[in-house]
C-alpha cells in the first residue's frame, strides 16, 4: 500500500518588509489584503501542527499543489525553499506552482529555479516548459505528474491556465505512465472542473484539461486554490476519476473556511481495480490536535488510452 498527503495552499507568513518598488505593482493589491483579512486567518502554528500530525502517519509521498507563498517576494521564496527542505527530500516531496508563486512578472521562474529539486521529474524526452512542466515522477507504482496553471494576472485576478503545448505533453507522459500500469496522479494548482470556484479565479483550459483525461487516463486528480475539501468527478477513458481539493494548510480556525487540512491517500491494487481510501485529516480545538474528519472509498478502474 502507498500513502500519499497532499497539502496545498501554505501562504508561509509573516510577509517580510515590503519596499515602495515592491508595492508599486498588483503586490499593493494583495498587501493590502493580507492585512485587512489573511493575516488574520493564515497562522503558521496551524501548519506546523498540521505537519506534525502527517510526521506520525507513515507517509510515503507528499503532494504540494500551489501557493507556498503570499505576494512571490524574493524573501519568500528563500523561506519557501528552506520549509520545502524541512518538509522533506525531493525523493519524498513533489511541488507545483500555485498563483500566488507566480504573483508578478517574473516571479514564477524565480520561483520554479529555487524548488526545482522538488519538481524535476524522470528524464522522458517528452519535452516540458521553460519552467519545467509537464513532469513525471515514478514512486514505486505511482506515477506524479505535475502540471502548472501559475501565470502572473493583473489585480484582482487569480486565473490559471492550461494550454494545448502542455496538453499535449501531458497526454504523452500519461501514457508513458499508463503503459506501465502505474497509477496516475495528476498535480495541478487551480481545479479542473467548471464551477468549482468564481469567474476571476477559474482554470482558462479546463476543457482541454478534461479532453486529455479522457483521451489519455488518469486515476486522480489534485488541486488546491480554493482552500475547501472537495471531491468532483470528471470523465476518463472508462469511468470517472476523482478530483479532490483540499482545505489551506495555514489556514485557522474562525474564518468561512475550515481550518487545515491534509488528505491521505491509501493506494493498492485490488484485482484488476484499485483500492483507493481518502481520509481527510484537519487541526481541531485549541491543542490542534489533528484527527480524522472524514474517510470516502475511492475504488478506481484502471484508465486505458483512447484507441
Amino acid at each position: 500500500m502507498f500513502r500519499l498527503a497532499h497539502i496545498s495552499d501554505i501562504h508561509l507568513g509573516p510577509l517580510p518588509s515590503l519596499t515602495y518598488r515592491e508595492l508599486a505593482s498588483k503586490r499593493i493589491t494583495g498587501y493590502v489584503n493580507w492585512r485587512r483579512n489573511r493575516r488574520h486567518h493564515i497562522q503558521n502554528g496551524v501548519t506546523d501542527a498540521l505537519l506534525a500530525g502527517m510526521a506520525a502517519a507513515d507517509i510515503d509521498h507528499i503532494a504540494v499543489t500551489g501557493d507556498l507563498v503570499n505576494l512571490a517576494l524574493d524573501a519568500e521564496i528563500e523561506v519557501a525553499r528552506e520549509w520545502l527542505v524541512s518538509l522533506g527530500t525531493p525523493e519524498t516531496v513533489s511541488v507545483v506552482p500555485g498563483n500566488h508563486d507566480a504573483y508578478v512578472p517574473g516571479a514564477l521562474a524565480k520561483s520554479c529555479r529555487a524548488w526545482r529539486p522538488w519538481m524535476k521529474g524522470e528524464v522522458t524526452h517528452v519535452g516540458s516548459s521553460e519552467y519545467g512542466y509537464p513532469y513525471l515522477r515514478v514512486r514505486e507504482d505511482i506515477a506524479l505528474v505535475g502540471v502548472s496553471s501559475a501565470r502572473a494576472t493583473g489585480p484582482f485576478m487569480a486565473l490559471g491556465h492550461f494550454g494545448e503545448k502542455q496538453a499535449r505533453r501531458l497526454g504523452k507522459l500519461l501514457d508513458i505512465a499508463g503503459e506501465g500500469g502505474l497509477f496516475r496522479v495528476i498535480m495541478i494548482h487551480h481545479p479542473p472542473v467548471r464551477g468549482a470556484t468564481t469567474a476571476h479565479k477559474r482554470l482558462y483550459g479546463i476543457g482541454l484539461f478534461q479532453e486529455t483525461v479522457r483521451r489519455h487516463g488518469a486515476e486522480l486528480v489534485l488541486h488546491g486554490h480554493t482552500h475547501l475539501p472537495t471531491l468532483h468527478w470528471i470523465d476518463g477513458t472508462r469511468d470517472k476519476v476523482p478530483v479532490v481539493g483540499v482545505t489551506a494548510a495555514g489556514q485557522g480556525a474562525g474564518g468561512h473556511k475550515p481550518p487545515a487540512q491534509y488528505n491521505l491517500f491509501e493506494i493498492a491494487q485490488a484485482g484488476k481495480d484499485w483500492s483507493v481510501t481518502l481520509t481527510r485529516r484537519g487541526v481541531s480545538g485549541a491543542a490542534l490536535s489533528v484527527k480524522d474528519i472524514e474517510t470516502v472509498d475511492l475504488r478506481v478502474r484502471p484508465q486505458l488510452a483512447a484507441t
